[in-house]
């Protein structure tokens, strides 16, 4: 389409296509064709195709010849795309252009200055006859391939005149005995029946040596990475899943969409909607009358429902149809019915459509779905209710779509059918009344579990807090606690700062024992739930004992479900782990039996999480991930307890170390997330980014930061991924204020400042100082070890606060271990406070054992790392190589170039069996010269150095005089003076 396109896109997805084009037109070797016409719909890239095929055979030393044709209408000019090429050659190699119009002088009046719009001619410029001229140019270009390779290229011969066409054939069919090939392309969407170039075509595709390719759309994954490349990675999920949808395979689409979607939202771009309307321009006006009919059906119509909607019958109709679907605005589907050839030339003609004609038609498609006369569905019905403002039929639609769509696991459709229904009851309170059977409550419930279902808890919750708003004079007592429950529920499920106690204390007081007892029981279930998540476990467990036993007199399955899984989640803290087990198998078993997905999804839940507590990460990743296939099995991709079980399987696979299961659990690609969702799963993602060291890992910490306040675990990952990331880079202010951050984010959604995770992410900024600590000055270091002092206080207060509450689990051990390891080697390498060599190793050795059992891949490689610096400082080289080339190992399965490359600072200082260069004027300082000289040059001694390097003191000996024979100095201080001089330190 554009020109301009073509040099600024990527080329997505037509490496097949080309390379079968380069390959039979012989650009590398032997020719199987000598021609190729490339059909192709408006936009779908066959301009940019031929650009990289021009490119490709540039590459390979052939001359390239472009000419176009254009839309002149009646007037259009003869051979413009021969003119067009004569005239870039005479532009190019004027020389050449001049022999040629010398040897063949009917090619002469082709050239541009030769061109004229009048008839006059001299006697020296006589007409020339058509053979004559077809024979000239044909001989030009066998004589131009003489020269050089020459590739011929006729874009756009869907506008071709008949002279150009008839060229065109002359010389398919003649062929050329020069390495001169010849590619034309036309647009497929606009050879309609009776269109010019339809036998031409036809023709050609029968000739020996010429091959007719079609350039199909391109698939899905295309169109995302080519949006993603146009939009420069600032689409979200659900943009670019509306995009791909839209764009139906088209680049030309994609990439107006993408230019729009920050100006325009999802509504079609006026221009692109004037460029599609110029489809229908052709049609007559009874196919026109035709098209916009379908267009308020959307992309799909039936041949029953059109029939019944269009103002036309028989023989017209059938005839208006056809028009149509021959000009290429309708396609068969199957014979049953119709669909617009684009998704987008379906919203152009309906946006295209008056306010009152729209009415009209929505009218008639109601019309004709209520007869029972023509199939449908109640989404339908209710689509079109709702925009021919009939609320009545619109409302009762709309909630049996959203019943419909719950009862086949798609939450997300019911939350839409429900939301809207409430939106006409909102706007015409009079459909409330008694006598429309509509309960406002019930509905209001039921759309609030629709949406929490689909992902959306926290809007779910802003929903019910709306309708308490809007209800609290009226409502009654019952009603009010069926929406405070619900709110409760909804809470639990999200990260918010409200308290479901305050909703659940106060549903009970409004339903005393012995009223509602339904109701009780419902509320009973999730005050002790609100109870359990406030860290009340005795009142927990008594609140879910009265709730089970009610339900299980009531007979109320879901209830009972619900109150057994809490009852032994509390099992679970008080370190009955078995007995958990067993109520969760028994949930799930009963869920299943009933129906009960959200129960059966807790129950899944909790038994992963046994596992993960445990410490038996390989069976928790199985669990997680049998826990996500279920919640995609049931429908319910996004819900509570589903979607954790899939972002918790990506976390512990990062841990087991299986990066590339983390690559695909984190691909949304083609599934449309929450917004908060998919922000965590970048955040999962992010972890292995910055474990491989990837430059991509920075942009998304900057894209997810915005999400800590809203979702603590996204915090938690996110931050963990961060400090390391800040740390690599050397920024240590950084690391402490992401640190900062973190916790203040977390602490603030949880209201507590000693979370759990909080043992991890001190313990992983401890480390970031310690490996710092050496380049920071001796007058900075105190302040320093102060903060590491202050991390660990935070690391034991968590600790102490997950102790008070439940056994600590091999996950805590570890990171706690971890915490008490860096702090002392943070004191070890500041030299204030310092524990002896052993006390060191003995804390490292400690952190191995405990990451070990743990089973957390990663940091069991990292506390390697660390074990074998503080091995080869100790003197204990030998010892050092074990864990060191463990490490090496791991780190180079997972493909981590961060820790591939502490060791080899580590390796390069003697530890793990390195040889030390020797000692050669000629050789640049390697890159543990290089820190020992910038220490040196801060007047450290032998010791200081070796202490802040973790290695001996007669290795920092070795590299010295290393450094002093590579710079020719006879001591530190001219070494020092010298380096200076040479750009070799700072300052």
């Amino acid at each position: 389409m554009r020109p301009e396109h073509a040099l600024t896109t990527p080329l997505v997805g037509r490496a097949a296509e080309l390379d079968r084009i380069e390959t039979l037109l012989g650009l590398d070797g032997d020719a199987a064709a000598h021609a190729v016409v490339l059909a192709g719909d408006a936009g779908v890239g066959k301009t940019r195709l031929l650009t990289e095929l021009r490119a490709r055979a540039e590459a390979r030393s052939w001359r390239t010849l472009t000419g176009h044709c254009l839309d002149f209408g009646d007037a259009a000019l003869p051979y413009l795309p021969f003119t067009e090429m004569l005239g870039r050659l005479a532009g190019t190699d004027p020389a050449v252009a001049a022999g040629l119009a010398d040897a063949n002088p009917a090619v002469g009046r082709l050239l541009p200055g030769r061109r004229t719009l009048s008839g006059a001619s001299d006697a020296d410029d006589r007409a020339v006859d058509r053979g004559a001229l077809f024979e000239a140019l044909h001989a030009t270009f066998e004589q131009l391939g003489a020269t050089a390779p020459t590739l011929l290229v006729v874009e756009d011969a869907h506008w071709a005149d008949r002279s150009t066409r008839d060229v065109i054939s002359f010389l398919l069919a003649r062929g050329f005995a020069a390495p001169v090939v010849l590619v034309v392309s036309y647009r497929s969407d606009d050879i309609h029946r009776r269109h010019p170039l339809r036998p031409a075509v036809a023709e050609w595709a029968r000739l020996p040596g010429v091959v007719r390719l079609q350039l199909p759309p391109l698939s899905d994954v295309d169109i995302r990475t080519l949006a993603r490349a146009a939009g420069e990675g600032s689409l979200g999920e659900a943009d670019m899943q509306a995009i791909v949808d839209r764009a139906d395979g088209n680049a030309f689409f994609a990439e107006e969409l993408v230019g729009a979607a920050s100006h325009h939202g999802r509504r079609l771009p006026a221009d692109l909607a004037d460029l599609l309307l110029v489809r229908t321009e052709s049609l007559d006006d009874a196919a026109r009358v035709v098209v916009r009919a379908a267009s308020a059906a959307g992309r799909r119509v039936s041949h029953q429902l059109i029939a019944s909607v269009a103002p036309l019958s028989g023989p017209s109709l059938d005839a208006a149809i056809r028009s149509a679907v021959e000009n290429h605005v309708l396609v068969d589907v199957d014979g049953r019915g119709y669909a617009f050839r684009h998704a987008l030339l379906a919203e152009a003609v309906y946006e295209d459509l008056v306010p009152g004609e729209a009415v009209r038609l929505h009218a008639a498609y109601v019309a004709a779905l209520t007869s029972l006369e023509v199939p449908g569905t109640a989404a339908e019905l209710a689509r079109h209710a709702r925009l021919a403002h009939d609320t009545e039929v619109a409302l009762a639609a709309s909630i049996e779509a959203g019943d419909e769509a719950m009862a086949v696991g798609g939450p997300d459709e019911a939350a839409t059918h429900y939301e809207r229904a409430l939106e006409l009851l909102a706007e015409s309170p009079a459909q409330a009344a008694p006598d429309t059977r509509v309960d406002v409550v019930d509905l209001t419930v039921r759309a609030a579990e629709a949406v929490t279902a689909a992902g959306h808890p926290q809007r779910a919750a802003a929903l019910l807090q709306d309708h308490l708003a809007m209800s609290s004079a009226v409502a009654s007592s019952a009603d009010r606690a069926r929406l405070l429950a619900a709110l409760a529920g909804a809470v639990l499920m999200s990260e918010s700062t409200l308290n479901p106690l305050d909703a659940t204390t106060e549903a009970l007081a409004l339903v005393p024992p012995g009223e509602h007892e339904d109701l009780r029981a419902q509320i009973l279930s999730v005050h002790a739930l609100a109870n359990a998540e406030r860290g009340r476990d005795d009142d927990a467990a008594r609140w879910a004992q009265l709730a089970l036993e009610l339900a299980q007199e009531l007979g109320l399955p879901k209830v009972v479900a619900e109150a057994q899984a809490t009852l032994g989640r509390l099992e679970e803290r008080a370190g009955d782990p078995e007995t958990s087990r067993r109520a969760y198998l028994a949930v799930v078993e009963q869920a299943r039996v009933d129906g009960n997905a959200s129960s059966e999804l807790r129950g899944l839940h909790y038994l992963a999480a046994l596992e993960m507590e445990a410490g038996r990460l390989a069976s928790a990743l199985r669990a997680y991930q049998d826990t996500a296939r279920r919640s995609e099995e049931l429908g319910r991709p996004w819900a509570p307890y589903g979607f954790d079980a899939r972002a918790l399987s990506g976390i512990v696979a990062y841990a087991v170390g299986q990066w590339a299961v983390v690559d695909s659990i984190v691909d949304v690609s083609g599934q449309a997330p929450p917004p908060i969702a998919e922000a965590l799963l970048r955040a999962v993602g992010m972890q292995v980014a910055a474990g491989r060291g990837e430059a991509s890992a920075a942009a998304l910490l900057d894209d997810i930061r915005p999400w800590w306040r809203k979702d603590g675990l996204i915090a938690i990952v996110g931050a963990a991924a961060g400090i390391d990331l800040l740390g690599d880079a050397r920024d240590l202010e950084a690391v402490l204020a992401l640190y900062d951050e973190a916790v203040t984010a977390v602490g603030t959604l949880w209201e507590n400042d000693d979370f759990a995770a909080r043992m991890r992410l001190s313990a992983l900024a401890l480390g970031q100082i310690g490996a710092n600590l050496p380049a920071i000055p001796d007058g900075a270091r105190h302040r320093w070890v102060s903060r590491a002092g202050e991390l660990a206080a935070d690391s034991a207060r968590a600790a102490a606060r997950r102790h008070s509450r439940r056994p600590m689990g091999p996950e805590g051990i570890a990171w706690v271990a971890r915490a008490k390891a860096e702090l002392a080697r943070v004191h070890w390498l500041a030299g204030m406070d310092a524990p002896t060599k052993d006390e060191l190793v003995g804390c490292w050795q400690d952190d191995v054992a405990a990451f070990d059992a743990f089973g957390h891949v990663v940091e069991s490689a990292r506390s390697r790392v660390r074990l074998g610096e503080v091995l080869h400082a100790a003197g204990r080289r030998r010892e050092a190589r074990q864990p060191i080339a463990a490490a090496r190992s791991v780190a180079t399965s997972l493909g981590s170039a961060p820790l591939l490359a502490q060791i080899e600072r580590l390796c390069a200082g003697g530890a793990g069996g390195a040889a030390h260069p020797s000692s050669r004027t000629d050789e640049a300082l390697t890159p543990r010269e290089q820190e020992v000289l910038t220490l040196v040059a801060d007047g450290r001694s032998n010791g200081e150095v070796a202490r802040q390097l973790f290695i001996s003191t007669k290795t920092v000996s070795v590299h010295v005089s290393n450094i002093l024979a590579k710079l020719g100095a006879a001591g530190r201080t001219e070494a020092a003076a010298i380096a200076r001089r040479q750009g070799l330190l700072d300052g």
